[in-house]
């Protein structure tokens, strides 16, 4: 069996490198046969596509998608410094 920290890398590349996702931010952490993915992303469309790829990437292991969507809010008025 791979060591945890090798697989949690391999998920890490497979989430930064597949074209679906590109996400860094995203924490991977190996407890037994399940992987937990934790962090924030702005849309649940991102939020399942990462955690559809980290299934591909480690399919023996059961993937617990902890990820929050968070708002995005506009930007405000353009501040300005006298």
């Amino acid at each position: 069996m791979e060591a945890p920290q090798y697989v949690a890398a391999r998920v890490q590349a497979a989430l930064a490198e597949d074209g679906r996702t590109h996400e860094l931010g995203i924490r991977v952490d190996i407890r037994g046969d399940q992987l937990f993915l934790r962090g924030q992303v702005s849309g649940a469309e991102q939020r399942e596509r990462l955690g559809l790829v980290a299934h591909e990437a480690a399919p023996d292991l059961r993937v617990h998608n902890e990820i929050m969507v968070v708002e995005v809010a506009d930007a405000g008025e353009d501040e300005h410094l006298d």
